[in-house]
């Protein structure tokens, strides 16, 4: 897909290993550093995708009419410049609980921005019939960097303190802009310049909402995530606090599971050559929430460890089928003027969902204990493929059905 393709690639597998080699960090910071409670930890976890996803919506029509490698840049230097704050500030002794709020929040705006941004640049960068392949290497590379990253972090943590993951994550962005910057290919001009207006602002909603492929994939993304998300401080309080388990087993059982998310990413374009998109979508949306209600059961030792590790492996492949084609889905239903507003307002919807069902999760956790609010969240979860069964709307647009037949026509 060429040298460019080849350039943003690389700035993506930085930042990829970067950023799951500092897994859980700032949960993991709360609570062995800072002795929090569930309840701060999943307010940590809440406040920063909240806050920073509001101050990310406007950014999205900022974003779709600006040049976007530029902004992609800009977004790692903040990113890198923000998580340097965090082990200064614990060199010196004066990190705080409010601090990693803070800093949760600058990186989770950033966040946005970029997706946002490196959406539309790729979109512009690789040809159409190549979007899936280009999807399921970042899918790959992402589940590759899994596999190795939570593990090594967790040794690093205990030989080194827990800020060194943060400050490895904080050069895992510099890199990423180097190389991003690196790219030499132009990228089209925006059709007009720049003004954020509350239409332009709601554009994105509107286009998902009005769309019968995008609308059922918003819906499931958004609930499954919050509730997969949702368990995730709990299932670390749970683990690092009452079962005993230490950073690196912790580490090593989310990340060797991950090795399932090659296989899923390396079967997704081959199992959409022969199922059909949708299929695809509908039975990956399906298996993946079976595993997660186990998560309620674990318990001390080695079998308690063995049980996080066979459960992740069945989420992580699963998602990983669905992810590189729901990506591939959003990218190909929006047009060029469109799709930086879509993917923002995908973004922001989904750390918003995260947030909500994160905090929420925490104070039930906090009345009935981890355990019980995971069991809770897992039962829900099961639900969730309920928003994918689509109309026949739905099944024309992804061209399972003859428009003639339906008495409509093909958008």
């Amino acid at each position: 897909m060429g040298r460019d393709f080849g350039y943003l690639w690389a700035a993506y597998a930085a930042s990829a290993v970067g950023t799951w080699f500092a897994f859980d960090a700032f949960p993991l910071v709360a609570i062995l550093v800072l002795h929090s409670t569930p309840a701060e930890v999943s307010l940590l976890a809440a406040a920063g995708l909240t806050v920073g996803a509001l101050v990310a919506v406007p950014l999205g029509p900022w974003v779709e009419f600006r040049p976007k490698r530029p902004v992609m840049v800009g977004a790692d230097l903040l990113r890198f410049l923000a998580l340097l704050t965090l082990p200064a500030a614990y060199l010196v002794g004066g990190l705080t609980f409010g601090q990693l709020v803070v800093v949760s929040v600058v990186a989770a705006a950033a966040d946005i921005v970029f997706t946002a941004a490196s959406g539309a640049f790729l979109k512009s960068l690789v040809a159409k019939e190549h979007l899936l392949q280009a999807n399921g290497r970042f899918e790959a590379t992402n589940w590759a960097a899994v596999a190795v990253g939570p593990p090594l972090g967790g040794l690093a943590i205990g030989a080194f303190g827990p800020m060194t993951t943060i400050a490895a994550n904080a050069v895992s962005f510099l890199v990423s802009a180097l190389g991003i910057g690196a790219i030499r290919g132009r990228e089209p001009k925006p059709e007009r310049a720049a003004r954020i207006s509350l239409n332009e602002i709601l554009d994105g909603w509107r286009h998902i909402l009005r769309h019968p492929v995008l609308r059922p994939l918003f819906l499931n993304s958004g609930l499954f995530n919050g509730l997969l998300m949702a368990t995730a401080p709990l299932l670390a309080v749970l683990m690092l606090g009452d079962l005993g388990f230490t950073p690196w087993q912790y580490g090593l059982a989310f990340g060797l599971p991950s090795l399932g998310g090659l296989i899923g990413a390396r079967l997704a374009r081959p199992l959409v050559a022969r199922f059909g998109q949708r299929r695809v979508l509908l039975t990956s949306s399906v298996i993946r929430v079976l595993w997660v209600p186990g998560l309620a059961f674990v318990g001390p030792g080695l079998p308690g460890l063995l049980l996080v590790i066979a459960l992740e492996l069945g989420i992580i492949t699963s998602c990983s089928v669905y992810a590189p084609v729901s990506a591939t889905a959003r990218l190909e239903h929006s047009t060029p003027d469109t799709v930086a507003r879509v993917l923002s307002a995908w973004s922001v919807t989904t750390k918003v969902s995260t947030a909500a069902m994160t905090a929420g999760w925490g104070l039930l956790a906090a009345l009935i204990g981890p355990r019980e609010a995971i069991a809770a969240a897992g039962g829900l979860i099961l639900l969730t493929p309920l928003a994918m069964i689509g109309r026949q709307s739905t099944r024309v647009a992804y061209g399972m059905i003859s428009p003639q037949r339906t008495g409509t026509t093909r958008t």
